[in-house]
């Protein structure tokens, strides 16, 4: 972890892999607006010819763009401050000075902006194209042929350009999918989500090979697709900064359901009901709207226990319903199918109803 202008953002380094960044500071700068000009006509055939000096140009803005392309602030790590250009001066002959570029950039959709000294939330980008004004630019000054009148026929003087904005921002991004993923480490989660979608996290046999968030795409039929949200994994005391702490489950913040997958095997020492309940524990610890989500629970390894008793074992230990609970074998691929058209059942229900 790296710390950028006192503030904590992601930035792990996966070989040639781009790194992935999901907080960060910037300073937004806009353009100056250019001066107003003074000037007269100064022309043998007009020799009265009166004030002619042009109004300055407008200060460029700055502007942030949602884009569905992008998944980090990653290039905000490199160039934290964003700068637009100022207007020029306005000139004769009523001519306007040009106005400041924009600086546009663009940021993954699901970018929340908040003030950084207040933490107040001035956008939310939730949608590819929408776009934000995160700076201002400074309005032009007026020349003087803007004040001349039929008692001040000879205007000497003109507006000088508003200052721009100087502004420092907070970028936090919330990763935008259907359903979240949560679990233990060595759970199986990025097993499963490579197994139903295109998603290719790093797996091995050792805790915390996900190290950021991962998106993948389940094509549930012919027509339909969702997308899956794969955070790393949690374990008890996370809220204490142990293990990955709560740092990633912003990206679950925003799904419409969540999916617990259990290592019902038992293979790493635990007790399946007790990780499900410790999961719950940190969860609303985090933010407790979490819990009223809805959701399934996929008990994953059943290619590792014989006959159901550890299943039953489950349900008498955490009350939990027969109906939302799947047992799977991600790495064998076992009743995959069957959790995904529960997933998407779920998803489709809270489309419908909310």
């Amino acid at each position: 972890m790296i710390c950028v202008a006192g503030h904590s953002c992601f930035f792990v380094n996966m070989g040639k892999k781009k790194s992935f960044i999901d907080r960060i500071e910037i300073i937004a700068i806009s353009g100056n607006g250019g001066n107003g000009c003074v000037s007269f006509r100064r022309e043998k055939s007009i020799p009265h010819g009166g004030p002619d000096g042009g109004d300055g140009g407008t200060g460029g803005d700055v502007i942030l763009e949602a884009d569905k392309n992008l998944f980090t602030l990653l290039d905000f790590f490199y160039n934290p401050q964003l700068k637009a250009k100022n207007g020029s001066t306005g000139m004769g002959k009523c001519m306007s000075g040009v106005s400041g570029k924009t600086c546009l950039s663009k940021v993954p959709v699901g970018t929340l902006v908040r003030d950084f000294e207040s933490g107040i939330v001035l956008c939310d980008l939730v949608q590819h194209g929408q776009k934000f004004i995160a700076a201002k630019g400074g309005v032009s000054g007026r020349g003087n042929t803007r004040f001349k009148a039929a008692t001040r026929q000879t205007p000497r003087y003109a507006e000088e350009g508003k200052p721009g904005e100087t502004l420092k921002l907070l970028l936090e991004l919330k990763l935008i999918a259907d359903a979240g993923l949560v679990g233990f480490p060595n759970a199986g989660k990025s097993t499963l989500i490579s197994s139903v979608s295109s998603a290719r996290p790093r797996i091995a046999a050792y805790p915390f090979t996900t190290l950021v968030p991962n998106l993948g795409v389940v094509n549930a039929d012919h027509d339909t697709t969702f997308t899956l949200a794969d955070i790393p994994g949690l374990i008890k005391g996370a809220c204490e900064n142990q293990g990955l702490g709560h740092d990633f489950l912003r990206h679950i913040e925003r799904t419409r359901g969540l999916l617990y997958v259990i290592d019902i095997s038992g293979s790493e020492g635990r007790n399946p009901a007790d990780d499900f309940k410790v999961l719950k524990g940190e969860l609303q610890k985090h933010d407790k709207h979490l819990l009223s989500k809805p959701y399934l629970i996929a008990l994953n390894k059943v290619d590792l226990i014989k006959g159901e008793k550890k299943i039953k074992d489950f349900i008498l230990g955490t009350g939990e319903k027969k109906e939302i609970i799947i047992p799977i074998s991600a790495k064998e691929k076992i009743n995959l199918q069957k959790l995904i058209e529960e997933l998407l059942k779920l998803i489709e229900n809270v489309k419908k109803y909310g």
